[in-house]
C-alpha cells in the first residue's frame, strides 16, 4: 500500500479519469484494511491528510513504542505513512464513507472534528472514539457549533479546552464526554527540534527573518492586507519568509508565483511550500499572523512574541456565545506579544524591531502563559498513548 506521487491530470477527462482512479485505489485499499484479522485492528488512527500526523504521530508512535500494533488509515495519495506497514489508503470517496459506518475496532483515533455532523458517521460497530487536537486555540467560535458531540474521549490540550467543552455539554443538554488532560504534540516536537538545532547551530545569518503565516479565508491576512504586509517589512531590514495556509493554495493555487514573481526580484522574499516542515518557523525571529493556530504554536516553542493583524476574526459557529467561556485565542494575543490594527501596517518594521529588542523580557512572560495554557509538556505523546490504553482496559473489564 505504499505512497505514490500521481501525474497531475490535464483538462476535464483527465481530472475525471484521476478521480475514478483514486475511488478505485480507496476502495482497494479499504478491502485490504477489512482483511486485517481483527485482533490485528484493536487501534486504528485516520489521518485525512499527512499533515494530520504532526498531531497524532507522538501518540501513534508512543503506543507503537511499547509494543501495541496500530493500523494507520489516511486519505491523503502522497501521505508518506503509506511507505509504512499497516498502512491504508481510502481517499476522500465512497470507500471512506464506507469505511466509517463499518468499521470494527475497539479504538478508533483522529484529529477529524464534525464526525456524525456531515457524512461520516460513527461505525454500526461498538468503537471508541477518541478526538486529538490540531490547534491550541478554543474549541466554541472556530469550530462548528457540534464539532466535537459525537466522541467519547477527547484529548485536550490544556484546561481552556475541558471547561468549554463541558460548558457547552451543559448549554445543550448533551451526555458528559471523557476529558482527559492531555497536551499538544506539535509543540512538544517543535521544541525537540529546536533543541536539535540549537546543538548544530552554526551561527546563522545576522539579517531578521519575519515568518508571514497568515490563515485563510475571510480572517486571513491574504484577504485583507498581504501586500501591504510585504512591502511594509521589505521596507525595512529583513528578509520575509511567507507560508500560506493550505486552504489559501487550495483556492489560489496561482498566488505563490505571482508573489515570487512581485518580490523574489528583491532577494530578501521567500515561499515557504512545505507546511509539514517546521524549517520556516525555528529560523524565524519573529511571526507574523492573524487567527490561525500557527502563532501559539510559534511563541510556545521559541518562546518568542509574535505579531497579530488585527482582521475579522475567525467564526466557524455563529452560535459561539451560547458558551459562556472566555476565548484563548483573543485573550491570550497580547500576553504573547502585539496586535497591529490594518490602519496600522506601516507600522510593522518599528513593531518588529522593538519586539526582538525585548525578546528575553517576552521569554519569560511566554514561558508562564505556556504552562497556564498547556498540559504535559514535553511528554504528550506517552501521556496520550496511556489515556488510550487505560480506557480500552477499563471498557474490557467493564
Amino acid at each position: 500500500m505504499g505512497s505514490k506521487q500521481l501525474p497531475v491530470p490535464s483538462g476535464f477527462f483527465g481530472r475525471l479519469f484521476a478521480g475514478w482512479r483514486l475511488g478505485k485505489r480507496g476502495w482497494a485499499g479499504l478491502r485490504a484494511f477489512n482483511a486485517t484479522p481483527k485482533s490485528h485492528r484493536r487501534i486504528v488512527f485516520y489521518a485525512e491528510t499527512e499533515a494530520d500526523w504532526a498531531f497524532l504521530g507522538p501518540v501513534c508512535r508512543a503506543l507503537e513504542t511499547s509494543g501495541e500494533r496500530v493500523l494507520k488509515i489516511t486519505s491523503d495519495a502522497a501521505d508518506g505513512v503509506l511507505d509504512q506497514p499497516d498502512s491504508f489508503f481510502v481517499g476522500f470517496g465512497s470507500a471512506r464513507t464506507a469505511l466509517f459506518k463499518s468499521i470494527d475496532t475497539e479504538a478508533f483515533v483522529m484529529t477529524l472534528s464534525d464526525l456524525q455532523t456531515f457524512h461520516l458517521k460513527r461505525s454500526v460497530h461498538p468503537v471508541h472514539y477518541f478526538y486529538i487536537f490540531h490547534s491550541i486555540a478554543s474549541t466554541h467560535r472556530v469550530y462548528r457549533e457540534h464539532a466535537f458531540d459525537a466522541y467519547d474521549t477527547i484529548l485536550c490540550v490544556g484546561p481552556h479546552h475541558q471547561e468549554e467543552i463541558r460548558k457547552t455539554e451543559e448549554a445543550y443538554g448533551l451526555k458528559a464526554k471523557r476529558l482527559v488532560p492531555h497536551g499538544y504534540g506539535r509543540l512538544d516536537t517543535l521544541i525537540d527540534d529546536i533543541s536539535a538545532q540549537a546543538e548544530s547551530a552554526d551561527g546563522g545569518s545576522e539579517e531578521l527573518n519575519v515568518l508571514v503565516a497568515p490563515s485563510w479565508g475571510e480572517c486571513s491576512i491574504v484577504m485583507h492586507c498581504l501586500d501591504r504586509v510585504i512591502r511594509s517589512l521589505l521596507n525595512g531590514p529583513f528578509t520575509v519568509t511567507i507560508r500560506l495556509h493550505p486552504m489559501t493554495r487550495r483556492q489560489d493555487p496561482g498566488l505563490p508565483d505571482r508573489l515570487l514573481a512581485e518580490y523574489g526580484p528583491t532577494a530578501r522574499f521567500q515561499f515557504d511550500p512545505h507546511i509539514n516542515t517546521t524549517e520556516s518557523l525555528l529560523a524565524a525571529d519573529i511571526m507574523i499572523s492573524e487567527w490561525s493556530g500557527a502563532p501559539l504554536e510559534y511563541a510556545f516553542a521559541r518562546l518568542r512574541p509574535v505579531i497579530f493583524i488585527d482582521t475579522p476574526p475567525k467564526i466557524h459557529n455563529p452560535a459561539w456565545e451560547q458558551v459562556d467561556c472566555p476565548l484563548l485565542e483573543v485573550d491570550i494575543r497580547e500576553e504573547i506579544g502585539q496586535v497591529v490594527s490594518l490602519d496600522a501596517i506601516e507600522t510593522l518594521p518599528t513593531v518588529v524591531s522593538d519586539l526582538i529588542g525585548e525578546v528575553d523580557d517576552w521569554a519569560n512572560r511566554i514561558r508562564r502563559v505556556r504552562e497556564e495554557t498547556v498540559y504535559n509538556l514535553g511528554c504528550s505523546g506517552e501521556v496520550g498513548a496511556g489515556i488510550i490504553l487505560e480506557t480500552l482496559d477499563l471498557e474490557s473489564r467493564s
